[in-house]
This record gives structure tokens, C-alpha cells and sequence, in this order.
């Protein structure tokens, strides 16, 4: 329990984190490329706008998440996860609509070229946000968190659209008068980017909410750790689902079919217990014992 109490506090400030430094970004970004002529900063802006909502959704996700099992709950509040993770995936194809919609109109658009400076602001950007995509990254799989692991695609997607905005306005830049629309294009170039992003942050929570089988690696050590329990001769049916940060295990024991029921009982206790301590990512287990001789 304390373990997963400590994952659940380190996924709420890897959270808070991603909010800040999203805010701070693009302020940035928005105040550049105004001054800098530059809509491919003003895009990335508008993305990082919408990461700091998604950032502050999967804050509130977490928070309500991490709430204990009650008597309407029975499994908890994890599916509250993925969910918030959906409407994140929805403000990012908001965006990428916005920015794709304002690149065209601007392709149209005689203006200015950008100023050289807004490449100096990007190659910062660009560093920061692979840092902050690496940090989350690794919170998400230390916290086992989705919905972190969306947030890391969000720092990734907003460092490949800061890429992208850096070559464009490269592009504008050596090349002069007649290439000011290399800016507009590296943006629209992004919007696609971030959509193909959005379906990969969108896929794996799908699956959490359908119960997708994604647990190999787990019922493996389900599996082994079982092995070692006294009086489990072996293990059938083993199924997990996700909640949250955590799982649900439902599984077939076999044990000597000439026990008596209460001597199963004490097995199947022991085997929940050990598989609990073991495995603190694991928030029960459903044992069903099965007699050795039994086929299913």
C-alpha cells in the first residue's frame, strides 16, 4: 500500500510539473513568434496551450483515480485514468485542426519573413521538451500511470513540432524573399504530426478501457511467483485487468484434489498474499482452486 501511495504522489508532481513548465512555454512561444514573425512559433504556442489543459486534466485524473475502492466502486476509480486521457487526446486534435486551419490561411497570406532569432528560441524549446518527455516518460513507467505516458507524448509531440518549425524557418531564412511561406508550411507539416501522435497517446488507453490482453510480462510472474507457494501444484487461467496504476488478477490454482476445503481456503490466502507483496502493482487477486486432477 505504502508503495503505491509513494507512485501515486510521484505521478500527481510529475503532473504538476508538466502543467508549469507547459505554461512557461508558451508564453514563450506565443510572445517569439508575435515578435518574431514566426506562425509556426505561434502554433507551437497554440499546442502548448492546449497541453497545458490536457496537463491539468490528467492532474485531476490522477487525483480522483488514486481514490479508494467504496461500495459504487468496487474496483476503485483507475478507469477515471484513460478517461481523462480521451479528452486529452481531444485537445490535441483541437489544436492541430486550429493550426492547420490558420497555416492554410496564412500560406495565402503575403507577410514578413521570420526573424532569425526565433531559431535560437526554438533550439531551446527543442531541448527542453525532450528532456521534459524523457522525465515523464520514466514517471510514467515507474507509476505504471497511462495518462502520464500520454502526457510524455505530449512533450515529444510538442518537440517534434519545434523541429519542424526550426526547419521551416530555416528554410525562410536562407533561402530569403519567395520562401516566407516555409514558416506556414512547417506548421502544417506539425498539425499532422500531432494528430499521428494523438492516435498512438489514444490507442493504448483504449485498450485499458476494453480490457485488451497487454500483460504477458505480468501473468509471467504471476505464473512464477505462484510456483513457489506451498501447496500450489500450478496455475490455469490467469487473467489481469487495469485500473488505474494498478491491476486486477483473476486466477486458477490447482492444488491436491484430497484437501479438505479449508485447507484450499488457506492456500488460496496465502498465494493472494504473496502474489500482493510481491507484486505491489497488483491491487487483488481472485483465486479459484481448481483440483489437481481436474481438466478444464
Amino acid at each position: 500500500m505504502k508503495s503505491h501511495k509513494k507512485a501515486e504522489t510521484k505521478a500527481v508532481k510529475t503532473a504538476l510539473l508538466s502543467t508549469v513548465g507547459n505554461a512557461c512555454l508558451a508564453i514563450i512561444k506565443g510572445v517569439a513568434g508575435y515578435f518574431g514573425n514566426s506562425y509556426a512559433l505561434i502554433a507551437d504556442a497554440i499546442e502548448s496551450v492546449s497541453d497545458i489543459f490536457s496537463s491539468l486534466l490528467i492532474l485531476f485524473g490522477l487525483r480522483y483515480a488514486s481514490k479508494p475502492a467504496d461500495k459504487n466502486h468496487p474496483y476503485g476509480h483507475g478507469r477515471a485514468e484513460p478517461l481523462v486521457t480521451f479528452m486529452a487526446v481531444g485537445f490535441l486534435i483541437a489544436s492541430a485542426i486550429v493550426i492547420a486551419y490558420q497555416s492554410i490561411q496564412n500560406i495565402q497570406t503575403p507577410h514578413e519573413l521570420p526573424k532569425p532569432f526565433t531559431l535560437i528560441v526554438l533550439g531551446f524549446i527543442i531541448i527542453i521538451k525532450e528532456t521534459f518527455y524523457r522525465i515523464v516518460a520514466k514517471k510514467s513507467y515507474e507509476t505504471n500511470s497511462s495518462s502520464l505516458k500520454a502526457d510524455a507524448w505530449h512533450h515529444r509531440a510538442d518537440a517534434i513540432t519545434s523541429l519542424t518549425a526550426f526547419i521551416g524557418i530555416s528554410i525562410a531564412l536562407i533561402f530569403g524573399k519567395g520562401y516566407e511561406t516555409a514558416d506556414d508550411w512547417a506548421a502544417l507539416v506539425a498539425s499532422v504530426i500531432i494528430i499521428y501522435n494523438a492516435y498512438h497517446i489514444f490507442r493504448p488507453a483504449l485498450g485499458e478501457i476494453m480490457d485488451e490482453h497487454l500483460y504477458d510480462d505480468l501473468i509471467e510472474d504471476i505464473r512464477t511467483i505462484s510456483a513457489k507457494v506451498e501447496g500450489v501444484l500450478g496455475t490455469e487461467k490467469c487473467l489481469v485487468r487495469k485500473t488505474g496504476m494498478k491491476y486486477h488478477v483473476d486466477l486458477h490454482a490447482l492444488v491436491n484434489s484430497d484437501i479438505t476445503v479449508k485447507e484450499g481456503h488457506d492456500i488460496a490466502h496465502k498465494l493472494k498474499e504473496r502474489l500482493i507483496k510481491e507484486l505491489p502493482q497488483v491491487a487483488d487477486v481472485l483465486i479459484h482452486i481448481e483440483p489437481n486432477e481436474c481438466e478444464i
